[in-house]
């Protein structure tokens, strides 16, 4: 019997299927500069232990989409391995924050299967839970991934595809923000003057700058959170594969998107919830990333007058800033589709002080 793991074929998944996933994480201040480093983030409040204290944090909380990749990598081996591509996200929460020294685990729920009519592949849909030392979830969320079959043949079984939620209420916000003291907003050290009642329904806002992507990079990235998933790391294979090449992880570029968000959206300062994403389009190195972001709502939360959320799509491009772009065409055959340089639709709440 073969000691090695070749991962999950489509067909080994089952519905209802659990599973506990390898290699507790330990994140650490090195983990949150490294994050840094890679991606350019300048939130004040994950930047500065200073800075969140006087707002009321114990110290500077980790970057919220550094808790996602962490969590995430811990389900590559069990889930993408053989992965194709990553689809899309739902119903994602972030439920407590993580400080450095915590220790993520992870766990899925196979929750859904639907083998792709050419029958070498299939989507797996699963819901993955991310918890603490404490065993405090701090993190949930589902996604869909298409995967290879070992065997064109196999017969797959209890096939269905999930219901999910097409959006979030505004109350998902739970106990990841503790109650702040607004006062002790330095909306100067914050770099942005906007708070929540300065936005409105219907604004767009071009985040301006451009972020080339390195091979480096992004590779450095994915080993940071342990993501294996053969399509990023082996061009020995992928060179044999459909693009000839590595494909950027689909979470490198929300990192990046969000990264580029702080000009426009300085005070966004945590991520409460992700509604739905789509990687609209494969990206590869070399390219370079733009953002844009438009405001689809507005709420308070009830019970406090600390924060409020806004609801924001954002929208990344590779090779095409945002200026110059329709986020739609019509095409040869009279269908509307996304524009070529569209590669991230991403719709998720931030929390922002009032």
């Amino acid at each position: 019997m073969t000691k090695t793991n070749s991962g999950n074929f489509f067909e080994d998944f089952r519905i209802g299927q659990v599973i506990r996933h390898a290699t507790p994480r330990t994140v650490t201040a090195g983990d949150q500069a490294l994050y840094t480093a890679l991606y350019g983030s300048r939130f004040a409040v994950q930047s500065s232990d200073a800075f969140a204290q006087a707002i009321h944090y114990p110290q500077a909380p980790v970057d919220d989409l550094l808790t996602f990749h962490v969590v995430f990598g811990k389900t590559v081996p069990d889930i993408s391995l053989n992965a194709v591509a990553n689809l899309g996200y739902a119903g994602c929460r972030f439920l407590a924050p993580v400080y450095p020294g915590d220790t993520l685990s992870a766990t899925s729920e196979v929750i859904g299967l639907k083998e792709n009519s050419n029958r070498q592949t299939g989507v797996v849909y699963v819901r993955s839970t991310g918890t603490n030392q404490r065993g405090e979830d701090v993190l949930e969320y589902a996604r869909w991934v298409m995967v290879r079959k070992r065997d064109v043949e196999a017969e797959v079984v209890g096939q269905k595809v999930p219901t999910l939620p097409a959006a979030l209420t505004p109350d998902v916000i739970g106990n990841a923000v503790p109650m702040l003291n607004t006062r002790g907003y330095d909306l100067a050290l914050a770099g942005s003057a906007h708070r929540w009642g300065d936005y409105e329904i219907g604004e767009t806002i071009d985040h301006v700058d451009g972020f080339t992507v390195e091979e480096a990079e992004h590779m450095m990235a994915t080993r940071l959170y342990q993501n294996t998933a053969k399509v990023h790391f082996n061009q020995y294979t992928e060179g044999q594969g459909r693009f000839g090449r590595r494909l950027i992880y689909g979470g490198h570029v929300i990192s990046l998107a969000r990264s580029l968000s702080f000009n426009g959206l300085g005070n966004a300062f945590h991520i409460a919830a992700i509604n739905g994403g789509r990687h609209v389009a494969p990206l590869f190195a070399g390219l370079t990333v733009f953002a844009w972001s438009q405001v689809l709502d507005k709420q308070p939360l009830p019970g406090r007058d600390d924060v409020g959320v806004l609801r924001i799509r954002t929208i990344a491009t590779k090779d095409k800033p945002c200026a110059k772009l329709p986020l739609e065409i019509v095409n040869d055959q009279g269908k509307t589709e996304y524009d070529p340089a569209v590669i991230l639709d991403l719709d998720y709440w931030v929390a922002m002080p009032r």
